[in-house]
């Protein structure tokens, strides 16, 4: 007996020998010019543009890793990672799988314009039709990392704002995200910090609470998954948040249009085709919000002023005692209904609609109480510009009326008559159907 353990502690030794030998080896050819050089031509004829890399290795000690180091993707814009790690699981790696256990992406830049094209591009057609059918009989996450780590990773939109991130995510057996936390390091919404937590006693279901501009937006989300004999395969998203105390710029920022303490019930829903692409979860977003501003103060537009001048009104601002109303999203499409605002004589009711592109249109109407005896003057305006840059100004029935009240009653009978105008200019075109 004693022979065979020391035969048997023999083996294992040559064994553990050849095992070191062997990651030895491969990490010398690995870490070759002649692989990295590889590597860099096969990557490039993939994805079509110039790929370049510092260094590939294979790591054993302290735990195995893969890791690509210096990598550049000569897109435009130019994606960069300065070191991207994949560290195996133990049992699927025994058993002749290659299974990833931590992603680690550290000081990367990802455009979203350049991830979007690459995707293309790696995409096989001949797969494609075979891979939503795979995706349609079921939603099977299992073969993502167990742990994702970001780095000083910045994230470029396709507006081209930026913002750097430190994130961990760590996902359960099923591969649905069991915990995970983001912390924004630079760009517009430096300082914020997000936190979701699985719910231990739903499948598909999450807590969420974000820390931003000095208030909270916290809330559930679940996710209802199609059963098994439903022919749609989408995933449906549903969550309520509540809002408190959230400064509004630092939601808009860098915009400072409206400044204010933000108090807003929403629901959100969508829904997801799981073999579409991450783009398409965002337009399929839809939500209903209603809100109300504290302590407001309108950037950019003075609604007295354009009161007074009867015209078109850029710069200035507008205090507000009171701002709510209600905003109903659509992908990237805004609109803003039901707007009541109010500020000492002044007060403004009105929707709004904000294009994807930022570009605002919509009617406001402007009540200012004149005079001793209470007379309100109403102006009706027509909201144009962008978020950046707004304004104010009179419809052509309006200032058609304006121009009337002005040579029959200066001063009150310009808000008069520009009211009546732009009464009769929509009665017109209802009437005529234009």
């Amino acid at each position: 007996m004693r022979r065979f353990f020391i035969w048997s502690g023999v083996a294992l030794g040559l064994a553990l020998v050849l095992v070191l030998l062997a990651a030895f080896a491969l990490g010398r050819w690995t870490g070759s010019d002649g692989f990295r050089q590889r590597v860099e031509r096969e990557a490039s004829a993939k994805l079509g543009v110039p790929v370049t890399l510092s260094r590939v290795a294979v790591d054993v000690f302290p735990l195995p890793a893969v890791a690509l180091e210096g990598l550049n993707i000569q897109a435009r814009p130019a994606l960069t990672l300065g070191r991207v790690e994949a560290r195996p699981a133990w049992w699927p790696l025994l058993q002749g799988r290659f299974a990833v256990s931590t992603l680690t992406v550290r000081q990367a830049v990802l455009p979203q314009t350049t991830i979007v094209l690459l995707a293309a591009r790696l995409q096989d057609p001949a797969k494609k039709s075979a891979a939503a059918q795979t995706d349609a009989e079921t939603t099977d996450l299992s073969w993502l990392p167990r742990n994702v780590v970001l780095d000083d990773v910045t994230w470029i939109g396709a507006q081209g704002r930026s913002s750097t991130v430190q994130a961990r995510l760590a996902l359960d057996d099923d591969g649905w995200p069991a915990a995970a936390t983001v912390s924004v390091t630079g760009g517009p919404w430096q300082g914020s910090k997000a936190v979701l937590q699985r719910e231990a006693d739903l499948q598909t279901a999450w807590n969420l609470r974000v820390d931003v501009g000095g208030g909270t937006l916290r809330g559930p989300l679940k996710v209802a998954l199609p059963e098994p004999s439903a022919k749609s395969r989408d995933l449906v998203l549903e969550g309520t948040l509540e809002t408190r105390g959230v400064e509004v710029s630092a939601l808009t920022a860098p915009s400072r249009t409206l400044t204010g303490r933000l108090d807003a019930s929403t629901t959100l829903s969508a829904r997801i085709n799981p073999t579409a692409g991450a783009a398409s979860v965002a337009e399929a977003l839809r939500s209903q919000t209603r809100f109300t501003v504290n302590d407001a103060v309108l950037q950019g537009v003075d609604l007295a002023k354009a009161v007074a001048t009867v015209g078109l009104s850029r710069g200035g601002s507008t205090a507000l005692d009171t701002l709510a109303g209600q905003v109903r999203t659509r992908g990237q499409l805004v609109e803003l209904t039901n707007l009541v605002a109010s500020s000492g004589v002044l007060a403004a009711t009105g929707e709004v609609t904000v294009a994807p592109s930022k570009a605002l249109s919509g009617r406001v109407r402007v009540d200012v109480t004149r005079g001793a005896g209470g007379d309100v003057v109403g102006v009706p305006l027509v909201v144009g510009g962008t978020v950046d840059d707004p304004s104010v100004s009179l419809s052509r029935s309006a200032l058609l009326g304006a121009a009337i009240g002005t040579a029959l009653m200066p001063g009150v009978g310009t808000g008069a008559g520009a009211n009546l105008g732009d009464r009769l200019g929509e009665g017109l075109k209802d009437l005529f159907g234009k």
